[in-house]
């Protein structure tokens, strides 16, 4: 049998993701999927909040030395989670069934910032 190494990095982010899906659900949200995956890129979580999709993108940082994790969610990252998030709907057919929104989850330490509709899409 072949095992996988899995980095600390990883595990960390996993744990991360855990975290503020435990929170967004405490929160009321539903969840539907976690590491949506497609060419354009990944979506850490997928929700639902009543009528609307959530596209979740969650950052961790152990301290906040250099910066909020919620800033490390640049321009080139937000079109690469619109894209993805783009071809989540098309592959479930949601296109112009649902309103969505992007929303970032930072924890820094232990604590947990949400920043709901952290960024909209430009046409």
């Amino acid at each position: 049998m072949i095992k996988k190494k899995i980095s600390m990095k990883k595990l960390i982010g996993q744990a991360a993701e855990i975290k503020a899906r435990a929170y967004l659900e405490k929160h009321g949200l539903v969840w539907i999927c976690s590491n949506y995956f497609c060419p354009q890129g990944e979506i850490d979580l997928i929700m639902r909040d009543r009528e609307t999709l959530v596209f979740v993108e969650v950052r961790y940082r152990r301290r906040a030395d250099y910066g909020e994790s919620v800033e490390t969610v640049a321009r080139r990252k937000q079109q690469r989670l619109i894209k993805t998030a783009w071809h989540y709907l098309l592959e479930t057919h949601q296109v112009d069934k649902v309103n969505g929104r992007f929303d970032v989850i930072g924890l820094i330490g232990d604590k947990i910032y949400w920043i709901q509709n952290a960024f909209e899409v430009q046409y």
